[in-house]
């Protein structure tokens, strides 16, 4: 099997103007951790690997048993990636959801009939839009926090105030406060925190109405920032770890400083919910990352990541497992998840980075 590997901001996707600084950094920990996970599975099976590197990587990455693929500025990087797809087998793209990147490359992917090592299209333009994962959570009964789109229009507060403290209410979330005036405000199709804002005042409000773009908007409820790294396929969830996500509160947006894999070493509490979601969103499949917000009262989940996420890059040394090798057992079955080590590994971020 030939194997065509692309991030997104490290491959090229950027050739053309400045690297952003935050994404870039995530993006090289996520592509070093995968070449790692594939050069390890590479050594019993019949596997060779393409990597796509922007110029400005080249050197930068590990890419020792891999074909590099050197994206330059003059260069037109999806065609590119289109001409490196027909060549191969199976391609894994890790990508932002924003402004529908990681969607457009998966459905290259299957228009050309190649197997994808990651959600489908159909999976990415669903949980990449907050609101509709939002809504898809709701029906399944499942624990979210309640949101409202807030599309650029003076949003009417007094009104919705009532609406969700009733919905709540109805969710059985009893111990957040909805009266408190803090709001978080978030992109609906943006990754991490780049676009998420805190609004505590009218001026507040003034401000964000003014911006242009589509985004929801949420009761800022208090509480421990946890993930879960899990693999899915077909309505069957497995869980391989949690993560404790920590951050700084900057300018009125969060911002990860420090995510600690596979922090809590009792997964039993998760469980239910991660069968609960895989019945939810039965298009999932491959690496998922799950966020959530945990009170003392309920687990709310925040946002699907059908992608490889942050939190990924300290499985290897958490667990001892090979999330990649598990991918690709997926193609054909069931992964087996069996870790050889049971730790706790800390990963530091630079400022503005996301998970």
């Amino acid at each position: 099997m030939k194997i065509l590997v692309f991030e997104y901001i490290t491959g090229g996707g950027f050739n053309k103007q400045d690297l952003p600084e935050a994404l870039k950094n995530e993006g090289r920990l996520m592509l070093q951790a995968l070449l790692d996970n594939l050069r390890l599975q590479s050594n019993h099976d019949d596997l060779s690997m393409t990597v796509m590197l922007d110029y400005r990587i080249n050197g930068l990455i590990n890419t020792d048993g891999f074909e590099t693929v050197v994206i330059n500025p003059e260069q037109n990087c999806h065609n590119e990636f289109v001409n490196l797809v027909k060549q191969c087998d199976a391609v894994w793209p890790i990508a932002p959801e924003f402004d529908g990147i990681l969607q457009k490359l998966c459905q290259s992917v299957e228009a050309l009939g190649k197997t994808l090592l990651t959600s489908p299209a159909s999976a990415v333009a669903l949980t990449g839009n907050k609101f509709e994962t939002y809504q898809r959570l709701k029906q399944y009964h499942i624990a979210t926090v309640p949101s409202r789109l807030f599309t650029g229009v003076v949003w009417n507060k007094n009104n919705e105030v009532q609406a969700l403290a009733q919905e709540l209410v109805e969710s059985g979330i009893t111990d957040v406060d909805i009266t408190s005036d803090q709001w978080l405000v978030k992109s609906v199709d943006g990754v991490g925190c780049s676009d998420s804002y805190i609004l505590t005042s009218p001026h507040d409000f003034e401000q964000m109405c003014s911006r242009q773009g589509d985004y929801i908007i949420q009761p800022h409820i208090q509480g421990i920032k946890t993930s879960l790294s899990c693999l899915f396929k077909e309505g069957t969830g497995w869980l391989i770890c949690t993560n404790l996500q920590q951050f700084n509160i900057i300018n009125q947006q969060y911002q990860l400083s420090e995510l600690i894999v596979n922090y809590d070493l009792d997964l039993n509490c998760y469980q239910d919910l991660v069968a609960n979601i895989a019945q939810a969103f039965p298009e999932l499949w491959g690496y998922v990352g799950v966020d959530l917000i945990e009170t003392p009262a309920q687990i709310l989940v925040l946002e699907i990541n059908p992608r490889l996420t942050t939190s990924f890059v300290g499985i290897n040394a958490a667990l001892g497992i090979n999330v990649a090798e598990n991918v690709l057992q997926l193609v054909k079955g069931e992964p087996t998840l069996t870790p050889f080590c049971n730790q706790a590994i800390s990963i530091h971020m630079k400022q503005n980075d996301s998970n």
